[in-house]
């Protein structure tokens, strides 16, 4: 998506107002959720390819539960990830307990979808040929694959793990093979990411949206993770081409 025009200073500050609406009403969601996600497995309606869901730091599945819910109506399985509680461990360990979910579970042709921290976990783990050769395709959502210049003011390291020099940044970047499977969405203005979302070889699409949370609950975005879904189960494997903006 090309041609997405800079929003105002107002838009700005009103798009960010939004964005953290949006994230303290998923975050009660998420506290407050009940009942297991087992029903997402089994969508009603004609089976079509499963989706792994992995989301951002700090966040647990449920916060991603408007996207879970909008693929699961359109006939997905969708799979989340428990084991990765709220998600502040190292992007490595992280992708280790994606990749053992995905062989336990003998999941093949899976589409992850992930948010910001979520799209790291999900290139470090298409590192592992076993991994890459389960996973079709990766739909990142506002990811720092470049980082964040602001994780360098922070103490805690599950968010300095995110600077632009930091050494798990350093290390992804310098992976390039993988990233023509990644499709990366990034918000045309997002406060958390100054750098942009922009990845090297993969496909980059800019979204008409303000902030790093509410595009997940976007319609515009859920339109886009679909479409995109829907084009690469058409690819056969190898021939997956980007389409580059």
């Amino acid at each position: 998506m090309t041609g997405v025009p800079k929003p105002t200073l107002r838009q700005k500050l009103w798009g960010w107002l939004l964005d953290y609406l949006f994230v303290a009403r998923w975050t009660l969601v998420a506290l407050l959720g009940r009942g297991s996600s087992d029903q997402l497995l089994h969508p009603v309606g004609r089976p079509r390819s499963p989706v792994l869901l992995v989301p951002g730091v700090f966040e647990s599945w449920r916060f991603l539960q408007p996207v879970a819910q909008h693929l699961y109506r359109q006939g997905h399985p969708v799979h989340v990830l428990d084991g990765l509680g709220y998600n502040t461990g190292a992007i490595s360990d992280m992708a280790d307990i994606a990749a053992d979910y995905l062989e336990r579970t003998a999941l093949n042709e899976v589409t992850i979808v992930a948010h910001s921290k979520g799209g790291l976990i999900a290139k470090h783990a298409l590192r592992d040929p076993a991994t890459l050769a389960r996973v079709r395709h990766v739909i990142a959502v506002n990811t720092p694959f470049s980082g964040s210049s602001y994780a360098s003011w922070f103490l805690l390291p599950s968010v300095r793990m995110f600077a632009p020099n930091g050494p798990v940044i350093r290390a992804l970047s310098v992976e390039l093979a993988v990233n023509q499977r990644i499709s990366s969405l990034y918000s045309v203005f997002d406060p958390h990411i100054p750098e942009s979302s922009c990845l090297e070889g993969a496909e980059n699409i800019v979204l008409p949206t303000i902030g790093h949370f509410r595009p997940l609950g976007v319609p515009s975005t859920l339109r886009m993770i679909t479409a995109i879904l829907e084009r690469s189960s058409t690819a056969t494997d190898g021939a997956w081409t980007p389409e580059m903006p």
